[in-house]
């Protein structure tokens, strides 16, 4: 018996690693979990320090019964699977559903963070035993999730309605984004002014660009607000008269440093800002690129380092050969003169992992895109560019500061005015990767200014005031709810996917215009399990039970006592709450008739959202769509628009009239035609409308003057 086992979850991984590993190794795809939790009933005995009844997956029978064939005929075992709490529990659980610890056969745990011939030859040079600890740590979440779940999501059935569920990640995630909806709707916008001056130098010595100075206060340094157009109008009018000269130039030469390489969660957030790739979406393609992609004559080639990590840290080796690509392709000018390294881990960070990068940096985007499909290249190259310029030198700015007293003859006043110019010194890194911003975080303008030293007199050309309001936070994208998510402790690199996809598959949540929000079921869900389970949803509870995982994952802490802890007062919170929680009502009456018998047709929530039923039920079982109209007619036949949701739970808006008429758009329409074509305008990003036709914009602001609600 010279042959020897190993076992992958996927056939792709076992494609690239077979290649690696070559005659002499049978590869095998367990094709993921092959045990868990029976699905129709609970599967813990509690009184039996929460002793798991594990079921062998019903699809994984026959993969298990291969694996079992393959081991009488082999000399080891070596269980290859991805090398986290979720992959030694995948292998330890491989080992217990055929019975490998029963047989004479040495089973042996290899891990890697990228399938290189390198990090695979060495794994397999230094193979380990099963890491418990992390299998506990595994368990505890998986038993954790189960008990919330299975014990409340019955409840909210005989309480709200069947077919809902409660979970212990989701529901505080949920929480977060009815938080933010809240603060929206309660927010009380403020009107307030701006007012720029647009300014020379005086003639003879004037430059020919002219500039733009931001009045900030008063000269003795005053904060100034304008809270109305009649306060805004008497200092224009005192601006109109005043003597404007230079009082302060400061000159400073600002550094700015690359960001680290990935990780899991800034992964995501890039992935949405730059490409619009859901975290779902991102952590599916990363997959493929870690597991191997065929490049040709080169076989099955793992392009990136494992994609579930929350370590910012690299390998010397990789920093090397970064820094000898930055200094041929770039030059000695463009690579910093040490080596940059980054905190080896984040607050939260788990195990040993690496950041994630390339697994060649001279296997450049370009030189793979043929063999990649369009969505991997662009997340190939997103992960390379950042790689690459987290070894490159800092960009250097000049910032220009430039302050301006603008002096009146009647009343008296000075006001102080403010411009900031920032100029590209040396691009740096920049010149390959600048990060992303979210969509509520101004993009920084590139003013160009004259040359100014104090004392120079300014003529002003013109006086630009500005009605503005007041701004609640915005609504959560994927990315600022990642953010969030990371920020507070709640989750980890491999449950941040998930916990976005579940909560909008749920229906808690859906997403318009890219924004977060929550239903009208999702926030009566997080309301009752705020009011009777509010260690469920707190934030700082679900944080510090992630804290505990990770102790135990460390062998600091026994699983079963952070069970119990747990489970203890959250039973007795259950039974209590179980008798004091009335029957909520969530149908709501509307004007509609029932054709069948008359009655009045009521809303209710359904497995895929609002439904129109008959207030007969059940001796009248008459359903209709509900149909949500917004008041703006459809620019192709005419009928109303109307609000639907989509398979994904995404919102769009379709013609009334449909299938006859297939009109449909993403974006929310306004009632208002574009002004200068007259036709359909919606909302393109927070603050602004466009036109569907001319491409048009305007501020939401100027529409909402002239009577429009968006």
């Amino acid at each position: 018996m010279t042959m020897k086992l190993v076992v992958v979850e996927s056939p792709a991984k076992a494609k690239t690693i077979g290649r690696i590993l070559g005659s002499g190794y049978t590869i095998k795809a367990s094709l993921g979990h092959v045990r868990d939790l029976p699905r129709k009933e609970f599967g813990i005995d509690v009184v039996n320090d929460f002793a798991p009844k594990y079921v062998v997956i019903p699809q994984r029978k026959e993969v298990i019964g291969e694996l079992k064939k393959l081991a009488d005929d082999v000399s080891a075992v070596y269980l290859a699977t991805d090398p986290d709490r979720e992959g030694e529990a995948i292998s330890w659980h491989l080992i217990e559903a055929t019975k490998l610890n029963k047989t004479k056969i040495p089973v042996w745990r290899v891990a890697f963070h990228e399938i290189t011939k390198e990090a695979v030859e060495q794994a397999f040079h230094y193979p380990r035993s099963i890491d418990m600890n992390l299998v506990d740590a595994q368990q505890a979440r998986r038993l954790l999730d189960r008990l919330v779940g299975y014990k409340l999501s019955p409840l909210l059935w005989r309480k709200v309605q069947r077919g809902l569920s409660a979970g212990r990640v989701q529901s505080a995630a949920v929480r977060i984004i009815v938080d933010r909806e809240c603060e929206i709707q309660n927010f009380a916008s403020r009107e307030y002014w701006l007012i720029e001056a647009e300014l020379v130098k005086e003639l003879p010595k004037a430059d020919k660009n002219s500039f733009r100075a931001l009045l900030i206060g008063l000269a003795d340094g005053t904060k100034l607000e304008i809270p109305n157009e009649q306060e805004a109008n008497r200092i224009e009018n005192e601006l109109n008269k005043a003597d404007y000269f230079v009082t302060d130039v400061n000159v400073k030469e600002v550094a700015r440093q690359p960001a680290p390489p990935f990780i899991t969660s800034t992964l995501q957030q890039e992935a949405w800002r730059k490409l619009r790739f859901t975290a779902q979406r991102t952590m599916s393609i990363a997959q493929q690129l870690y597991e191997g992609i065929t490049l040709g004559e080169e076989g099955s080639v793992g392009l990136i380092t494992y994609m579930r990590t929350d370590s910012t840290q690299v390998a010397a080796s990789a920093i090397s050969e970064t820094r000898d690509f930055v200094n041929s392709r770039y030059g000695a000018r463009y690579l910093p003169p040490q080596p940059r390294s980054f905190g080896k881990k984040g607050k939260w960070a788990q195990e040993a992992h690496e950041a994630i990068r390339p697994t060649k940096i001279h296997r450049e985007p370009d030189q793979v895109r043929p063999y990649l499909k369009p969505e991997q290249f662009k997340l190939y190259e997103l992960i390379w560019k950042r790689m690459v310029a987290s070894q490159m030198a800092a960009a250097s700015l000049n910032v220009t500061t430039v302050n301006v007293k603008a002096k009146c003859p009647e009343p008296q006043n000075e006001y102080l005015l403010r411009t900031i110019s920032s100029i590209v010194k040396f691009p740096g890194f920049i010149s390959l990767y600048s990060e992303g911003k979210d969509e509520d975080v101004e993009e920084e303008k590139t003013i160009s200014l004259p040359k100014l030293k104090v004392g120079d007199g300014l003529a002003l050309l013109g006086l630009f005031p500005e009605q503005r309001f007041t701004q609640p936070s915005p609504r959560y994208t994927e990315a600022t709810l990642i953010k969030a998510l990371e920020q507070k402790g709640i989750g980890r690199p491999s449950t941040y996917a998930p916990i976005l996809s579940t909560i909008q598959d749920r229906g808690y949540v859906y997403k318009e215009n890219g924004k977060l929000r929550p239903d009208e079921i999702g926030i009566i869900v997080n309301d009752l399990l705020t009011q009777h389970f509010p260690n469920v949803v707190d934030l700082d509870f679900t944080a510090r039970l992630e804290e505990e995982l990770d102790e135990i994952a460390r062998g600091e802490r026994k699983w079963v006592s952070v069970l119990r802890d747990f489970y203890t007062p959250f039973e007795e919170t259950l039974n209590q709450a179980s008798s004091k929680i009335e029957k909520i009502n969530i149908s709501k009456p509307t004007e509609e008739i029932c054709p069948d018998c008359g009655r009045i047709m009521v809303i209710k929530m359904g497995r895929y959202g609002k439904f129109l039923s008959c207030s007969g039920y059940p001796e009248c079982k008459k359903t209709m769509p509900y149909l949500v109209k917004i008041g703006v007619p459809c620019p192709q036949c005419g009928k109303e628009l109307i609000e639907r949701v989509n398979k994904k739970k995404r919102v769009f808006y379709g013609c009334s009239n449909f299938p006859q008429c297939q009109f449909a758009i993403n974006r929310k329409p306004l009632p208002q035609p574009c002004p200068h074509c007259g036709k359909l305008l919606v909302i393109y990003r927070d603050g602004w409308a466009k036109c569907t036709a001319c491409s048009h914009k305007d501020k939401l602001d100027e529409l909402e003057k002239a009577g429009v609600t968006a």
